[in-house]
């Protein structure tokens, strides 16, 4: 098997794990590594990573076929468009880049020079996420009619250029393209409707520290998805509800629990006591009517994201984060601005960005 030589622009916390994870594969080789940073250059020579000079010198270098960019946000368009022109496959960190007009143009390069062009959505193979996935796939709650993603802190956004609106920073674009990428993933076949959001400056004054969203699909499916950074109390991370049962998945170590009805025609209650008054709509069910399953735990590849890329280049594959994936993902995030701006629904238009 002839490997594939990549590079990485950017050599700071994501692209030194891609040059990690690329330098124990198979299929790759890591040519070397360029970041406008002369420290992060010398950390790569001492970890016995080739550090190209500039680079003008990494993209002429014809024994590279393709480039990872883990760079600030605001600079990924300029060098995806670069790095294609020189003849580079390329893989963009999350988010692609900041605006579909921007996207736009990069998909158009891709088409101009038959170079591949995609994204890192590294989290479709998360644990978790795949879990979750298996019980709305196997019919485990019957017809699901809700589902809660989130993702909380409670130190603020990261001290660096995830701070800075003009880098690309804030929980939108940072936590919130991976878990939207999962609800768009999920529902890949289910057209978008509508988008509800607000976004939070609790630590932050110049980019969202947070933000909350509410995504309505035409199957009927809600799909909420919440981003905190000032949390000191966590909710689980899934919280799936179905007409026979619920499933919640607490944290990434998968601890959680599914409860099922198994008998509808036990519904009376008898009342119980809440608060001052008494309830049988709130009454707990009985254990006749209900049991409990364990998570049929769900284990992802993320090397399948990297075998794909080898296929693409090599055999000439259909790649698994497509154009139109990234289209879709990039409108929701503009949507969710405009929805915590404007303070209203914003109807999606759906079948643009499904082309």
């Amino acid at each position: 098997m002839e490997k594939i030589k990549a590079a990485i622009i950017g050599y700071g916390g994501m692209g030194g794990w891609h040059a990690e994870h690329i330098r124990e594969m198979d299929k790759f080789e890591l040519a070397g590594v360029w970041d406008i940073n002369p420290k992060q250059l010398e950390n790569a020579k001492h970890e016995g990573i080739h550090a190209y000079g500039s680079l003008e010198e990494l993209l002429n270098d014809e024994t590279v076929k393709l480039v990872t960019i883990a760079t600030w946000n605001d600079v990924h368009k300029p060098l995806a468009i670069q790095a294609m022109r020189a003849g580079k496959n390329v893989i963009s960190e999350k988010p692609v880049t900041m605006t579909t007009a921007d996207l736009e143009d990069m998909i158009a390069v891709s088409k101009e020079t038959g170079k591949l062009f995609t994204v890192h959505q590294n989290r479709r193979w998360d644990d978790d996420y795949l879990t979750m996935k298996n019980v709305v796939d196997k019919n485990v709650l019957g017809r699901v009619f809700r589902i809660e993603s989130r993702v909380q802190g409670s130190r603020g956004i990261p001290g660096d250029w995830r701070k800075e609106k003009g880098h690309g920073g804030g929980m939108v674009l940072d936590w919130g393209v991976h878990l939207l990428d999962q609800a768009l993933t999920l529902c890949d076949d289910d057209p978008l409707e509508s988008v509800y959001a607000h976004v939070t400056h609790i630590t932050n004054d110049e980019c969202d520290d947070g933000f909350y969203s509410e995504l309505q699909f035409r199957s009927g499916l809600r799909y909420m998805v919440e981003v905190t950074t000032n949390n000191f109390i966590e909710l689980p991370r899934w919280y799936i509800l179905g007409e026979n049962g619920t499933t919640v998945i607490d944290n990434w170590d998968l601890d959680g629990k599914t409860v099922v009805v198994h008998d509808w025609s036990k519904i009376d209650s008898v009342p119980v006591k809440a608060g001052t008054g008494i309830t049988k709509t709130m009454a707990p069910r009985t254990d006749e009517t209900i049991h409990e399953e364990p998570l049929e735990k769900v284990r992802g590849n993320w090397t399948q994201y990297y075998d794909n890329i080898y296929d693409v280049i090599v055999n000439g594959a259909q790649q698994i984060v497509n154009h139109r994936q990234m289209r879709r993902c990039i409108a929701l995030i503009e949507a969710i601005f405009a929805s915590a701006e404007r303070n209203e629904v914003i109807r999606f238009d759906d079948r643009f960005y499904r082309a």
